[in-house]
């Protein structure tokens, strides 16, 4: 009987695995992208205090609560006391997502915002100019090559 036993020393789970290397623990994990979707870490409360508006403002933008499903790596990590039982929360933070194509359209819209800004900002500085005594001159150095006849 003891002829067909294996010495435990010689087995060893050391070749199975792979090196592992310490890192430090990230506080919010980055979710596994799909396709057409982005994601956000959105405030839902700040020390044990609810942050309703800050979650309402963006729900209301478009903003979707991940579900736990989608990302089943995030099994561990949420908060077992969470408000939103069925989704992924860390911190106060819970992860949610917007279609791509809403983002854009949001990028456009601070775009057009910015430009409209920088216009005024612009317009306003330029109604103070006076030719006499110019607040902004248009400089500009002109280069020659050549003999200069």
């Amino acid at each position: 009987m003891a002829e067909n036993r294996i010495v435990r020393e010689m087995e060893t789970r050391e070749v199975a695995e792979r090196p592992k290397a310490w890192q430090p623990a990230s506080t919010l994990p980055e979710p596994d992208k799909l396709d057409g979707y982005n994601y956000r870490w959105v405030r839902v409360s700040t020390l044990g205090q609810n942050d309703a508006r800050n979650a309402s403002s963006a729900f209301r933008e478009g903003w979707e609560p991940v579900r736990i499903e989608e990302q089943p790596k995030f099994q561990n990590l949420t908060d077992p006391d969470s408000r939103f039982k069925d989704n992924i929360e860390v911190a106060g933070l819970l992860l949610c997502k917007i279609p791509t194509e809403f983002m854009e359209q949001r990028r456009a819209h601070f775009d057009r915002m910015t430009q409209a800004q920088n216009e005024s900002v612009d317009s306003n500085f330029m109604r103070e100019n006076d030719p006499r005594m110019p607040l902004f001159t248009e400089r500009r150095s002109k280069t020659s090559f050549g003999s200069g006849k």
